[in-house]
C-alpha cells in the first residue's frame, strides 16, 4: 500500500520555518510564521491567559469528556464578542467550539457540501493559502475574485467584476480584519457595498475571523461582520483565538451559523456534532476553559490586546518611515497604511530568495512578512535589506 501513496512536497511555510531554524546567522528574522512577538522576540503568555489557568487549575475541574459542540460558555461569549450584545443577531446564531480556526473552516467546508455539493467558494487572490485546499478536500469548486488596491484603498469594482459570474448558493469568504496576506481591509462603504452585493444575488458570505483586535480594534474589527450578519439571511464564520488570546497551540476556535430564524437553524447543530464527532469526536476543553473565563470578565484582556494592536500598528509606520528613508520605491508605502500582521512585499521569488540568502531575513516565496515578528531594532536593518534587494527597476523608481 505505502508503494502506491502518491508524491506529495513538503509543506512550504514550514520548509521555511525549519530553514530559519537552521539558519546559524545571529542577526536571521523570522517573518515566516503568523505569531506576535514581543521586543524581547517571545510570544508571550497574556497575563489574562495566565491568571485564568491558575483559576482552573485551583478550581480542579474533572478531565471527563464534555459535548461535542465543546464548552457552552464558551461558544456563547464567542458569539457576544462577534456579535456583540444585539439580541435580533444573537437570536440567529449557533455556535460549536472548534479546533482552532483551520477547524472552524473545515467544518463549514462539510456543511455547504452537505446543503449544496455543487457550489463554488470564491475566496480573495492574493489569499490565505490554506483556504483552497479546506474548500476543495469535500469537493466544493473554488474560484477567485481580485483584491487589490486603488487609489482610494481596495479597488473594489475589480472584486465585484470578479465575483460577477457567482451563482446563487455560492460562497465567498470575507476576511473580517487584518487581510491575510496584504493587510488591506475593507472600509466600512466597501463592507456595505459587498454585504448588499451578496445579499442581491443570494450569495453566502464566509467570515475568516482570525485576527479581530489587531486592526482597529475589537468593535471595530467586527463592524463589518455583523454588517453582513445585518443584510444577510445566511452567514457562514470562522473565528480564532490564536492571535488575540495568544492560545496558539491550544487549537482554540469556533464554527457559526446564522439563518434567518431559530427555526431556520434546527438542522445545522446535529449536522456539524456529526461532521465533527466523523472528524476528531470533540475539541479539546483546555483552551476553550480558558477563553470562556477571559470572556466572562475581559476588560484587563481587552486592554492587552489593544497594547499588541498599537505595538504592531508602530512598527508599521517605523517601518514606512525607515523605508523612506533609506529610498526606498514607492510601492512599499502600502506597508505603512495596512492593518494587522501580515502584508505582501512588492517582491518577487528572486528577490525574496536573495533577500533569505543574503541578509538572513525570511519571508514566504510570495513576499508575504509578519510585521508583528519585528522587534524595534530589526525595523532598520529590514528596510536597508528591502531596499538592497529591490530590482533596478524599483530602485529607479525610487530616484
Amino acid at each position: 500500500m505505502l508503494a502506491q501513496l502518491p508524491p506529495a512536497s513538503p509543506d512550504p511555510l514550514w520548509s521555511l520555518i525549519s530553514a530559519y531554524r537552521a539558519d546559524p546567522r545571529p542577526e536571521r528574522m523570522d517573518l515566516v510564521v503568523g505569531m506576535y512577538r514581543d521586543e524581547s522576540g517571545t510570544t508571550p503568555v497574556p497575563d489574562a491567559v495566565r491568571a485564568a489557568e491558575t483559576r482552573l487549575a485551583e478550581a480542579g475541574a474533572s478531565k471527563a469528556y464534555r459535548a461535542l459542540s465543546g464548552n457552552a460558555d464558551f461558544n456563547a461569549g464567542m458569539a457576544r464578542l462577534l456579535l456583540g450584545d444585539a439580541p435580533a443577531r444573537l437570536a440567529r446564531h449557533y455556535t460549536m467550539q472548534s479546533v482552532g480556526g483551520t477547524g472552524a473552516l473545515r467544518l463549514l467546508a462539510e456543511l455547504v457540501a452537505c446543503a449544496t455539493p455543487k457550489a463554488t467558494v470564491w475566496s480573495s487572490d492574493p489569499g490565505y493559502v490554506n483556504h483552497r485546499p479546506l474548500m476543495t478536500a469535500p469537493g466544493l469548486g473554488f474560484e477567485t475574485y481580485r483584491l487589490r488596491e486603488a487609489a482610494q484603498g481596495l479597488d473594489m469594482a475589480a472584486m465585484l467584476d470578479d465575483l460577477a459570474p457567482a451563482k446563487p448558493g455560492d460562497v465567498v469568504i470575507l476576511h473580517g480584519c487584518c487581510h491575510n496576506p496584504t493587510g488591506i481591509d475593507m472600509r466600512p462603504e466597501h463592507w456595505a457595498e459587498v454585504s448588499a452585493f451578496c445579499a442581491r444575488r443570494g450569495l453566502i458570505p464566509l467570515v475568516d475571523m482570525a485576527y479581530q483586535g489587531f486592526g482597529d480594534g475589537m468593535e471595530a474589527d467586527a463592524a463589518g461582520l455583523r454588517r453582513v450578519v445585518d443584510d444577510n439571511p445566511t452567514v457562514l464564520v470562522a473565528a480564532s483565538c490564536s492571535k488575540n488570546m495568544g492560545l496558539y497551540c491550544e487549537r482554540t476556535g469556533a464554527a457559526m451559523v446564522l439563518g434567518e430564524s431559530p427555526a431556520a437553524l434546527s438542522r445545522v447543530a446535529p449536522l456539524l456534532e456529526r461532521i465533527a464527532r466523523a472528524s476528531y469526536s470533540m475539541p479539546p476543553e483546555h483552551g476553550a476553559a480558558v477563553a470562556a473565563e477571559i470572556l466572562a470578565a475581559p476588560e484587563a484582556w481587552l486592554r492587552e490586546v489593544e497594547a499588541m494592536r498599537r505595538r504592531v500598528a508602530h512598527l508599521r509606520a517605523a517601518l514606512g518611515a525607515a523605508l523612506r528613508a533609506e529610498g526606498a520605491s514607492a510601492e512599499f508605502a502600502a506597508l505603512e497604511r495596512q492593518k494587522g500582521m501580515f502584508s505582501l512585499l512588492p517582491l518577487g521569488p528572486e528577490e525574496m530568495r536573495r533577500l533569505r540568502e543574503d541578509h538572513a531575513i525570511y519571508g514566504t516565496e510570495t513576499g508575504r512578512i509578519n510585521v508583528a515578528g519585528l522587534t524595534a531594532a530589526q525595523v532598520g536593518p529590514l528596510a536597508r535589506a528591502l531596499r538592497q534587494v529591490a530590482t533596478p527597476a524599483r530602485r529607479a523608481s525610487a530616484a
